[in-house]
């Protein structure tokens, strides 16, 4: 446990002097500080697409599925990549050239103001209740790294005071700057942690044969093909249509990042929920009758401490990517269609910003 204190802790700290650098670049106008001014190059994009849909649920969210109905599971996360694909190809680049902040202020443009408040409305609800999840999974990654300091309640409020440090301080130069380290440390640390889990169950025949029945390998049994066919239309049209995932490709410095951003990010993502599930499929192995929710977290305690304590704090980092874009888009929602369009219309730059932090 103390090894992987040091780790989370290093962590942290290094996530905090991101945001601080990432504070004076978001210095100045309000676009700094909810669009990166515009400037984002194709790595931040990139990073910033993968940080986002690479949270709790398609990690320890993936593993917990796959804990039951196999690798097929991974689906998930591959979803997430065909999506981000479909963004960038069809219309990453005209979101871009529309020189809006958020989707309602594009139905208000196209529409009327109805549509613009309702809108508002679904955007907040969908992005609060994925929000949920991230303080959910950050809470249980805790628990399971760091017991005798966090419980299930504990630990979800010391990933609440994260993920909103680190996005207040910097906005979104502070969310993807900090997501150049987070995937980075995130897919290694999961990798490292499939390739000596698979050495421990003594290669992937062994564990071909020892998966429970219920629990297969095959890529489509499992979870069956009308599931993975939903979600891949489901995060399609999430891709085509949420604050959060719009907001980062409005702050691409042109249209053209945006679009070879959101490709490359979809790419990097069709493999790792992959990874997650088979580890899922060896934690149903290793423990029969466990809470699906923890397989994962205890799998990876089992292995070396340094690299549980990289590990977790990798799927942790999973969650602060996710939650850090979720968190700036719905502040967004709120001070630009809200505040801006019903409350306060002439409102200053900078009260506009401290309304968002707020």
């Amino acid at each position: 446990m103390i090894v992987s204190a040091v780790v989370v802790g290093l962590y942290v700290l290094v996530l905090l002097l991101i945001s601080l650098a990432a504070k004076r670049l978001s210095t100045g106008n309000a676009e700094n500080y909810v669009l990166a001014g515009r400037r984002m190059t194709t790595p931040l994009i990139t990073v910033s697409i993968v940080g986002l849909a690479v949270g709790g649920a398609s990690t320890i969210g993936v593993a917990e599925q796959a804990y039951v109905h196999g690798i097929s599971a991974g689906w998930y996360t591959a979803a997430w990549g065909i999506g981000a694909i479909v963004m960038g190809m069809v219309v990453a680049k005209r979101y871009r050239r529309l020189n809006i902040t958020t989707i309602p202020e594009m139905l208000e443009r196209y529409y009327d103001k109805k549509s613009m408040i309702a809108g508002i409305a679904i955007q907040i609800l969908v992005q609060l209740c994925v929000m949920s999840l991230q303080y959910v999974a950050g809470g249980t990654i805790l628990a399971a790294l760091l017991p005798g300091i966090f419980d299930m309640t504990t630990g979800m409020i010391m990933s609440a005071v994260v993920f909103i440090g680190v996005t207040m301080m910097g906005g979104m130069w502070s969310a993807s700057i900090s997501n150049l380290l987070n995937v980075t440390l995130k897919y290694a640390g999961i990798a490292c942690a499939a390739y000596v889990a698979v050495q421990l169950m003594g290669g992937t025949a062994a564990i071909a044969q020892a998966a429970p029945t219920a629990v297969t390998l095959d890529l489509v049994d499992g979870v069956g093909s009308m599931t993975i066919l939903t979600w891949i239309v489901t995060l399609i049209t999430v891709n085509l249509s949420l604050q959060s995932i719009i907001q980062i490709s409005l702050g691409a410095k042109t249209v053209g990042v945006a679009r070879k951003g959101f490709v490359l990010g979809g790419l990097l993502m069709l493999p790792i929920g992959f990874v997650s599930a088979y580890l899922g499929v060896i934690a149903s192995e290793l423990y029969p009758g466990m809470s699906p929710t923890l397989a994962l977290p205890q799998l990876i305690m089992s292995l070396n401490p340094l690299l549980a304590g990289i590990t977790l704090a990798a799927l942790w980092a999973a969650d602060v990517s996710t939650a850090c874009n979720l968190l700036l888009s719905s502040g967004t929602l709120f001070s630009q269609d809200i505040y801006k369009s019903f409350i306060n219309p002439s409102v200053s730059e900078d009260n506009y910003k401290r309304i968002t932090k707020a």
